[in-house]
């Protein structure tokens, strides 16, 4: 059977304690995910984990993370900058080598029943596992846990509750986890210098797609009091379709009308190729398409295409 592999990457609400960061990775791995990255922030009080693993070995791992996730976090005592409703906040499934966004969506909902059944907590279900396909994670998060933990509003109710609920909302301390399918996807920050915080909410406005900006772009403005800056954080859904080197650019361009500038770029979790081939092919003005050219692309379809020495679920 081909190498079959699925990424997962959790967010949990929790950017401060490495300690729980890492309890959470050691029983990702005791249930067989590899784990190749962690990031944390501590002004967004959230971290995010990236994970490899057969379709079997992501679900267990996904099972695993959310069992310490439930134990370690207390949303009543969490305050930071991003939106969230869970301690585990959202488990995405991405196809990688050998598999395809059907499989992702089978898992996360097979997760979604299984989170709710054996642990407790209710899920939600967005992007390729919703039904229909497409539900935005902004809309679950509308009012943050503090309007679910008190009742379900009556257009967000749970994909997935364990029987016999006998709370009117959320969990009282671990919230409600958003499950979803999607494909791989860039998430990354820009600090700027010199900027207001509403200077840096209307390049956010300007730039994100809700406002007639970029396509499939989400952008939010948060002030990071540990560092003194602005922040502009930022979800690229495709950037195949949409080229982050000219998201940057206009970014620049608006930190400027502003007063200010670009400090650094972060990127969390993984890089996607695109945005590695797009700012090279234009520093280098190569006229052509690097992704047909690219090596460990090509390798990875090649090592895809093998025969498996043992099964993999």
């Amino acid at each position: 059977m081909a190498v079959r592999v699925l990424e997962l990457v959790p967010n949990f609400s929790e950017g401060r304690d490495p300690g729980v960061i890492a309890e959470i990775c050691d029983a990702m791995t005791r249930a067989g995910a590899s784990v190749v990255h962690t990031t944390s922030d501590p002004d967004h009080h959230r971290s995010v984990v990236t994970a490899f693993g057969s379709p079997r070995a992501v679900e267990d791992a996904a099972i695993a993370a959310a069992s310490i996730a439930i134990g370690r976090i207390d949303l009543r005592r969490h305050q930071g900058v991003h939106p969230r409703i869970g301690a585990l906040d959202v488990l995405p499934f991405v196809p990688m080598v050998g598999t395809t966004i059907e499989d992702a969506r089978a898992v996360a909902r097979r997760v979604a029943e299984r989170l709710a059944a054996e642990l407790g907590l209710p899920a939600y279900l967005y992007a390729a596992a919703s039904d229909p396909p497409g539900r935005g994670l902004a809309e679950l998060r509308r009012g943050g846990f503090e309007a679910l933990v008190t009742g379900w509003p009556d257009d967000r109710r749970p994909d997935a509750l364990p029987a016999d609920w006998p709370y009117p909302g959320a969990h009282p301390t671990a919230g409600v986890v958003c499950v979803g399918a999607r494909m791989p996807l860039l998430a990354w920050n820009v600090e700027l210098e010199g900027v207001s915080l509403p200077g840096a909410r209307r390049i956010a406005a300007a730039i994100r797609e809700r406002g007639g900006g970029f396509a499939g772009l989400r952008a939010l403005a948060f002030e990071l009091a540990s560092r003194g800056t602005v922040q502009i954080s930022m979800n690229l859904e495709d950037p195949r379709v949409t080229s982050p080197v000219a998201v940057l650019a206009m970014i620049e361009a608006l930190a400027a009308a502003e007063g200010g500038g670009v400090v650094r770029t972060e990127i969390i979790g993984l890089m996607p190729d695109e945005m590695a081939l797009d700012a090279a092919a234009d520093r280098f003005r190569i006229g052509l398409s690097l992704a047909d050219r690219l090596l460990s692309r090509r390798l990875v379809e090649y090592l895809a295409e093998l025969p498996s020495p043992t099964e993999q679920d």
